[in-house]
């Protein structure tokens, strides 16, 4: 004999567990693409630092601050197992090389833990790769998996600079890496970018 009134219930429990979670999921989907919820999510920390040499060095400021995002997490005293260094990441020999290139005889390897020597560095070293790729996806794969790779993938056809396609990028930590930073480089664009001003 069938529990009439028992199946009802459970009925009426299981429907009002599903709006609620539809309630949710909308909530959700709401407050995540608020642009205050959004700017959480994707700060602009070392805001003047970055603009300072970016501009010093015509980079996109929104590209420099989409790298460290990738890079550090914003942590200033990141290091990776490689031993790349900062908040972007600077591996110290690259680091010697643009300080002997720079001609800054007070660099010791110490000051990568230093936001404004790395955002220097870092950016300085991005414009250097802007100068040879032009694109910035290149530019992006150089900063991750050198510079040398990026050209010899080039030379062998492994990439095509007119026909660029990401999933050619041989390395896949610099596939998924050049993936991410572009996704960070959208949102701040959306974020902070410059818009319109109405009339």
């Amino acid at each position: 004999m069938k529990k009439k009134g028992f199946t009802v219930r459970r009925k009426k429990k299981r429907s009002g567990f599903l709006f609620t979670l539809v309630l949710c999921v909308i909530a959700f989907t709401f407050l995540f693409s608020s642009p205050p919820i959004k700017k959480v999510i994707y700060p602009y920390p070392y805001k003047s630092l970055i603009e300072h040499y970016a501009e010093q060095y015509h980079v996109d400021p929104l590209l420099v601050i989409s790298v460290i995002r990738a890079e550090s997490k914003f942590l200033p005293y990141s290091q990776s197992h490689k031993g790349a260094l900062g908040l972007m990441q600077l591996m110290p020999d690259t680091a010697d090389w643009i300080a002997e290139t720079l001609g800054d005889g007070t660099f010791d390897q110490s000051k990568l833990r230093e936001p404004e020597k790395n955002i220097q560095y870092g950016t300085w070293y991005i414009a250097s790769l802007q100068k040879e790729f032009q694109d910035i996806e290149l530019v992006l794969a150089a900063y991750n998996g050198g510079r040398g790779h990026v050209n010899e993938w080039i030379r062998t056809e492994q990439l095509k600079v007119d026909d660029l396609n990401t999933e050619d990028i041989p390395f896949r930590e610099t596939r998924e890496y050049v993936q991410r930073v572009m996704d960070n480089y959208e949102k701040y664009q959306d974020l902070y970018g410059e818009k319109p001003r109405l009339k």
